[in-house]
């Protein structure tokens, strides 16, 4: 059998599969679908310092091979997750991850200190497609020099691993990536969620409150891969691949693709189980392909 152990940044994981943040809540609200400390680890929904109430409804709307989300990070709060959240995931044996989003360098950095006292927390992923309010709403990933400030400043206060959450609504994402690495960044992560819209045509209106929001599942799949390859070939530091896995097959895609693991999103939705099976998978793919580990699939794609 092979082994599934990778690492990245301090964290070891017993196999390559997460799932990821806003699409799995905490994690043990699953606990009774299956062993969710099978998983390699838990991106739990995004954290910011201040509660959230997120944006008005409707702020979800199902699209083909897909859906569009607008939910604003309505979370209660990085006092509330310590306090009342931290306790019972500090008894899952597997990696706790909390994404950790601001609307301000400074909120970023406290959150992120709030998160680094927590013992059993290894691991941030920070989520720079957040607002940047100072400079008129736009996300601090998308442009190299407020990606560079925000993991800088977190850089410095955050001492255990740290992932970086990169958006795919660039010109180049390479450039970002490396951005990141460069300021300290053990990991990137990609993708987020495409902007889209959609409209209601006999209402003619947008199907958002907001209008447009964040595109995820099958549909993003190969400008995912696309993205995860890019960055794979550009950085030095491990990528993890998510959009649109919905099978143990793409995971191993992803993998072939440069990504050291990956995350599942949408598709817990649909199938919350989906990760036993992709694990699953891929152990009995590197057996068939004669791989001792999944660290041997990464990066393997042959390209003439």
């Amino acid at each position: 059998m092979a082994d599934l152990t990778i690492t990245i940044g301090g964290l070891t994981l017993k196999n390559p599969v997460m799932t990821a943040s806003g699409t799995f809540g905490y994690g043990i609200e699953y606990a009774d679908l299956f062993d969710i400390a099978r998983l390699g680890g838990i991106v739990v929904k995004g954290t910011t310092m201040e509660l959230r109430e997120g944006n008005p409804y409707p702020r979800m709307a199902e699209t083909p091979s897909g859906m569009l989300n607008a939910v604003g990070l309505q979370n209660k709060g990085a006092d509330y997750f310590a306090r009342e959240i931290y306790p019972r995931l500090s008894e899952v044996d597997t990696n706790m991850i909390v994404n950790v989003s601001g609307s301000s360098i400074e909120t970023y950095v406290e959150c992120a200190e709030k998160m680094a006292a927590l013992e059993r927390i290894p691991a941030i992923e920070l989520n720079i497609s957040c607002p940047n309010v100072k400079q008129g709403g736009m996300s601090f990933g998308v442009c190299a020099s407020s990606a560079v400030e925000v993991v800088r400043s977190v850089r410095k206060v955050y001492p255990k691993t740290l992932i970086v959450k990169l958006s795919p609504n660039v010109t180049d994402i390479t450039e970002i990536a490396r951005a990141a690495e460069a300021e300290g960044a053990d990991a990137v992560s990609l993708i987020n969620t495409l902007l889209g819209m959609a409209i209601d045509v006999e209402r003619r209106r947008p199907l958002l409150s907001t209008v447009t929001g964040g595109l995820s599942g099958p549909c993003v799949k190969p400008v995912a891969l696309r993205m995860v390859w890019q960055t794979a070939s550009a950085v030095r530091i491990p990528v993890i691949g998510m959009g649109g896995i919905a099978s143990w097959q793409d995971a191993v895609e992803f993998m072939l693709a440069g990504a050291t693991a990956i995350q599942i999103g949408t598709y817990n939705f649909i199938d919350p189980t989906i990760s036993e099976s992709v694990i699953e998978g891929i152990e009995a793919y590197c057996d068939r392909h004669g791989f001792a580990s999944a660290a041997e699939l990464v990066g393997a794609l042959t390209v003439d």
